[in-house]
């Protein structure tokens, strides 16, 4: 059987060039052709591959990929999968850089064991089991990569939704759009009580007309919020309360007897700079 194991190996190695040729003609057939990834790329990548397998099934075998002889491999991998999610591929393509490399190389062990059927049947079994498991460890990689930009683009998107702007001396302003959910209040109190805390504002105004419906949960969340705010030593005004928003507000039993609301975020600004010992003067010429 190890006879077996590195016969395959050296059959990669050995016909190295004419087998790399066969798989890049199957390859961009499968995976097509990006700006973003030119051929010389690719025949890099799928040199670089065909080597790295060949050496790492002689030292290893193949059904041991998860062993230190196979980490080199294992790596390219991921980062052939990493690539591949930011030039725009899917899962399927990118799987289909292991998967197409069956092809030619089950001609070769035909040619090479034309002779030996029993052997040839093990080959192309192991081999087959071989490649099914990269390309299944591929499909993983370039998961992990996806849902870790994916995370990280909901927190910048959340981030960028939330932005805390000093209105006045003493005045801030936190406009909200959108739903108001859970993971996005704590982004909302954090940005917000940081900002209290570079400026040592004395007002925060926090600004609902982008926020669609009101409900008990987005009620909580402000409240929750405001009272983050006072903790920190800074008042807070609730402005964009529409008719509808009032009436469900009402309606659910909320109680914001102690938070000042405004209908519109100019009114809640003048309330503001009245707290603050401020005012706006209209110049007359």
């Amino acid at each position: 059987m190890a006879n077996e194991k590195i016969r395959l190996g050296n059959i990669i190695i050995d016909n190295h060039a004419s087998l790399l040729e066969g798989w890049l003609s199957t390859l961009t057939a499968h995976i097509g052709r990006r700006e973003t990834n030119a051929e010389s790329e690719l025949r890099q990548q799928a040199s670089n591959f065909l080597l790295l397998v060949g050496n790492a099934i002689n030292a290893a075998g193949c059904n041991e990929i998860d062993s230190s002889a196979w980490t080199t491999t294992r790596q390219l991998l991921v980062e052939f999968s990493a690539n591949r999610v930011g030039q725009g591929y899917s899962s399927i393509e990118t799987a289909n850089f292991v998967f197409s490399l069956k092809k030619p190389l089950t001609a070769y062990l035909q040619t090479e064991l034309a002779r030996d059927p029993a052997a040839l049947v093990v080959e192309i079994t192991a081999t087959n089991a071989l490649f099914d498991r990269l390309g299944l460890f591929t499909v993983e990689a370039y998961q992990k990569t996806r849902e870790t930009i994916i995370l990280r683009q909901q927190q910048e998107l959340l981030e960028l939704s939330t932005p805390v702007v000093q209105l006045w001396e003493d005045v801030l302003a936190l406009p909200l759009i959108g739903t108001l959910d859970s993971a996005r209040t704590q982004v909302v109190m954090e940005s917000l009580l940081q900002k209290i805390v570079d400026t040592e504002a004395k007002i925060a105004v926090i600004d609902i007309t982008g926020v669609p419906t009101v409900d008990t949960l987005v009620a909580q969340h402000l409240l929750k919020t405001v009272a983050a705010a006072r903790l920190m030593g800074a008042d807070c005004i609730i402005s964009g309360i529409r008719p509808q928003i009032a009436q469900t507000i009402v309606h659910l039993g909320v109680d914001l007897q102690d938070v000042i609301t405004k209908a519109s975020l100019a009114d809640a600004f003048q309330i503001a700079l009245q707290r603050t010992g401020a005012a706006i003067v209209q110049k007359v010429y």
